[in-house]
This record gives structure tokens, C-alpha cells and sequence, in this order.
């Protein structure tokens, strides 16, 4: 059964007594620029171009390109299924709201866990990989580093966002910045032409050159396609962005452009620049680097990956407890935990939720990184799923005349990234499908026992009206 939005009630009439979680509404105070700094930084183009994209080069050698550059293009139907539903739902909820709005509660429900896996492992995860490129100037294990990390990025997390939009506009400079290095370096010591681009071919054993196939360029879609996706994050923010049904779809938009050119860029330069086929495929990029200019060159970019890195944690606390605080507002959880999550401190951000996000995060460095990915691909994967039925179901009834962006080639762009996305699920090992089922059976439990016999009190999906919004169209 699909659900009708709940306007969010205004503040209580007395100051001395609290509003209840489900009325209170974050503040909108960021713009378009402000909102693709914090989703940019999301994204981390740099830690993507250095920690993802090797193991591409691995796998594709000179098709690694090609396979980015295809999964980008399905980004952009991924993107135009979070721009729709962002504009018709903008809610801090995020994933959870919009499904829960257009493919029912359970739906929705099921969404909110997947995401919750996700904004728990990921940000613990790119956070590990501060050690690697702080290792020129400073050995650190990296249990202990990204478990500092984390703690630093719940700090950043509890200040106004505001702020929070001109640090990581400063740090998304300076890994901007690496980027561009990468890539000038890697034009200017060309070893090879366009053509290489579509040569297909990798490394193999024994110094031998064997070829990339349709089939394994299909595969690393898998990876590709996940390389970009923090665009996803101004969805999260759409509660605090202004005009959300204008800003939401240009921020998510914008930031998908941006950061596959940040990305896809110095990836063509390197598939230039490597000096052979198996430096290529070996995909040691610090190595080809410092091959290119002195370790000095070296060492600064690596060091503006992990501010990378450190940048990225921030945000992705600010967008985690998000979905913690709706969840909150929503009464997904028993009367005192909702009342925890929902509180805003000083500065207008959601306090409780942010340290409940961050501290478990840090703790969560010294779990096994195998796990922490498995789990995450799968979740990612079904989440985005869900999102592009939501999609597809967008438009039916008096939501095919609402107020909202709308995306071309509807509805074939959702029905094909059903298809794919179904696909990639197949590809995914044993091990983290059963994994991340059991907990979606559990999580479904708890909605059959706790959350459906009180759907009036409870899991109340709510989307905060504003007063300057239109209407209508």
C-alpha cells in the first residue's frame, strides 16, 4: 500500500515544550553551489581515481576508460530517477522517503535498512585509506587512522552546515588539484594515442599481452558504476537545500558532470602515460607519478588524497545522520530512541544522530575490509534497485501532474537500470548476498512485529513543507 505524504506540523506554541521528532524540520540554508561542494566531496573524485580505479586497470588495462565512461552513462539514469523522486519527496529521508512514497512502506522500510548498512560501513571504509597516502610523510596502521578519522569528521559533523560546505569546499580544492596534476603529468609524457582507448587490452602473465572481452568489461561495471555514485547525497540534503523541486535535480546533475570529468580524465591520461602495458595494469598511480616528475610531486598528491579522504568522512557523517534524524522525525524506532535521534543542537544539526553515525563508525576500522565491501556492494546495489521501481511508479495517479522535475525517456530509463541492477546483484558473491539478507529478514521481522501493527504511530513517512515553495506547477 502506498503511502500519502504528512506535511510537517509548525514548531510547538510554547518554547518551554519541545516539538515532537515528527515536527521538527532542518534549515534550509544552502544553494546550488553550496549543496555540489558538499556532494562533490561526497563523491571523493580523488579517492576514487587512486583506491577504485587501480583495481580496474588490474582487471581492464586499456578498457578501463570505456568501462567508466559506460558506467557514467548509466549513472545519468540512475541520476534522473534521484532527481524526479528528490523534487516530489525532498526529504532528509532520502532513499526511504521517496520509495516509502511510491512503492509503499515495506518498501521503504526495507530501503532504510540498506541505507543504514551503507551510511554505517562506507564512510569507515574510505576512512582506512588515510594511512596509505599519509605513509611519505608519516607510517600509521590503519585501524587506528581511520578510526581517528571518523572521530574527526563527527566533530566537523556536529557544526553548522554551512560551515561545514566552506571546509569541504576548501579540502574538494586541493583534490581537485591532484587530479589535475595526474592528469597534465600524464598527457605530457604520452606513450600511446587515442586509439589504446579502445585497444582492449591487458597485461597478463609472464609480461604477455592478453585481451579485455565484452563480457569482462560488462563485468567491471560492477565496479564502475558504484565510482560516481555519491551524487546520490544531494537527495539527503534536499531538506536544507533552497527551492529543492529546482536545486535538487541541478545539484545532483551537476555533481554527476563534474565528477566523472574529474575522474574519467586523469584516467585517459594514465592509460597514455603508463610506460608499458603492465605498469598499467599494475596500477601503482603514486608510482607512475613520482615517474613523471620527483617524489616531491609525489608526496603532495598523496597527501592531497588524504585530505581527500578526511573530506569525505565529513560529509558523509553530515549526510548519514540525516537519515538517522528522519528516520527519527518518521518514528521508525520505540518513543525515547526517537526522541534521541531527533534532537538539534546549537548550530541546527542533529547531534545524537551524528555521534551515532561517527563513534560506530570508528569502531567499525577494525572489522574485516572484505566483509565491510561485500556487504556494501550488496546493499548499494539493492537500494539503487528499489530507487528505479520508485521511479517507475512516479508518475501514477495525481503524482503524474505534481510539481517536480521530470526526467526523459520515461519509463525506459528506470525498466533498463532494473534490468542492470538485477544483473549486478547476480555478480555479487554468496557470502554478502546471504549476508545482507539475513539482515534484511530480520529488519523485516521487526516491521511485521512492531512497525505494521502500529502504522498509525509508527514509520509515518513525513516531507516538510515549505512556505515559499509553489504549490502547484
Amino acid at each position: 500500500m502506498t503511502d500519502t505524504l504528512r506535511p510537517v506540523e509548525t514548531a510547538a506554541a510554547s518554547p518551554d515544550v519541545p516539538a515532537p521528532p515528527e515536527s521538527r524540520t532542518l534549515k534550509r540554508s544552502i544553494g546550488v553551489v553550496g549543496g555540489t561542494l558538499l556532494t562533490l566531496s561526497c563523491v571523493t573524485p580523488a579517492s576514487t581515481l587512486f583506491v577504485v580505479v587501480p583495481d580496474l586497470f588490474g582487471s581492464l588495462g586499456t578498457a578501463t576508460a570505456l568501462t567508466i565512461a559506460i558506467g557514467s552513462l548509466l549513472c545519468v539514469a540512475v541520476a534522473f530517477c534521484y532527481s524526479e523522486l528528490g523534487t516530489l519527496v525532498p526529504s532528509a529521508g532520502g532513499e526511504y522517503a521517496m520509495v516509502s512514497t511510491m512503492a509503499g512502506r515495506l518498501a521503504g522500510w526495507l530501503v532504510f535498512v540498506l541505507s543504514l548498512l551503507v551510511v554505517m560501513i562506507v564512510p569507515p571504509v574510505i576512512a582506512m585509506g588515510t594511512a596509505d597516502y599519509l605513509e611519505p610523510v608519516l607510517h600509521l596502521d590503519p585501524s587506528p587512522a581511520g578510526a581517528g578519522v571518523m572521530l574527526l569528521a563527527t566533530l566537523a559533523g556536529l557544526l553548522d552546515l554551512r560551515a561545514n560546505a566552506w571546509i569541504t569546499g576548501v579540502f574538494l580544492v586541493l583534490e581537485v588539484i591532484a587530479a589535475a596534476v595526474v592528469a597534465v603529468l600524464g598527457f605530457a609524457h604520452a606513450e600511446r594515442g587515442p586509439g589504446s582507448l579502445v585497444s582492449m587490452e591487458v597485461g597478463g602473465a609472464g609480461g604477455g599481452t592478453d585481451p579485455v572481452t565484452a563480457m569482462l568489461v560488462v563485468s567491471g561495471l560492477a565496479i564502475a558504476l558504484f565510482i560516481t555514485q555519491g551524487f546520490s547525497t544531494a537527495v539527503y540534503l534536499s531538506e536544507e537545500l533552497e527551492n529543492p523541486r529546482r536545486n535538487v535535480a541541478r545539484t545532483v546533475l551537476a555533481t554527476l558532470a563534474i565528477s566523472t570529468v574529474i575522474i574519467l580524465v586523469p584516467v585517459v591520461a594514465i592509460t597514455f602515460g603508463a610506460s608499458d602495458l603492465a605498469e598499467l595494469t599494475g596500477g601503482d598511480i603514486g608510482a607512475m607519478v613520482a615517474a613523471w616528475s620527483d617524489s616531491a610531486v609525489g608526496t603532495f598528491v598523496s597527501l592531497c588524497v588524504a585530505l581527500a579522504i578526511v573530506n569525505a568522512g565529513i560529509v558523509m557523517v553530515i549526510q548519514n545522520s540525516r537519515v538517522l534524524f528522519a528516520s527519527a522525525r518518521d518514528k521508525a524506532w520505540p518513543a525515547p530512541v526517537n526522541g534521541l535521534f531527533a534532537r538539534l543542537g546549537r548550530f541546527g544539526s542533529p547531534w545524537v544522530a551524528t555521534l551515532a553515525v561517527g563513534v560506530p563508525g570508528a569502531v567499525l576500522c577494525y572489522v574485516d575490509l572484505d566483509t565491510l565491501y561485500g556487504v556494501t556492494g550488496v546493499s548499494v546495489t539493492g537500494m539503487y534497485l528499489l530507487v528505479a521501481v520508485a521511479a517507475l511508479l512516479s508518475r501514477r495517479g495525481a503524482r503524474r501532474h505534481a510539481h517536480a522535475w521530470r526526467m526523459p525517456l520515461w519509463p525506459a530509463v528506470p525498466l533498463l537500470l532494473i534490468a542492470v541492477l538485477a544483473y549486478i546483484l547476480t555478480q555479487q558473491e554468496p557470502s554478502h548476498l546471504l549476508l545482507t539478507g539475513g539482515i534484511a529478514a530480520v529488519a523485516t521481522l521487526y516491521w511485521a512485529l512492531y512497525l505494521r501493527p502500529r502504522r498509525d504511530t509508527r514509520w509515518l513517512v513525513t516531507v516538510p513543507q515549505d512556505v515559499h515553495e509553489p504549490a502547484g506547477p
